[in-house]
């Protein structure tokens, strides 16, 4: 499993965030991402923000903690970010459709 984690230090709403995310495919930080019990529709493109408690949760249950850069880097090396946009096939929706209907 390659699911990463950056330190929560992105501010919102008075708490503090981390970038949750695969450097192997969508489908494998969808599934981790359920494990946590995140909703689908948090999904922000490639990446899922979980609050500071849940990052400890997700490190318990496998997830590599790293730098942002190494989380950027690894998520670009894998093809599923391009630089600024998640790598889109042509004609792909911005996002797929949520099997939940959400």
């Amino acid at each position: 499993m390659a699911i990463l984690v950056d330190a929560a230090i992105w501010p919102h709403r008075g708490r503090r965030f981390a970038h949750l995310v695969s450097d192997r495919s969508e489908a494998e930080l969808h599934a981790f991402a359920a494990e946590l019990g995140l909703q689908r529709r948090w999904f922000q493109g490639d990446h899922y923000d979980i609050p500071a408690e849940l990052r400890v949760r997700a490190i318990a249950l496998g997830a590599e903690p790293v730098g942002a850069s190494e989380l950027v880097r690894r998520v670009r090396a894998a093809g599923l970010r391009d630089g600024s946009r998640v790598r889109r096939l042509p004609g792909e929706p911005l996002r797929p459709p949520l099997a939940d209907g959400a």
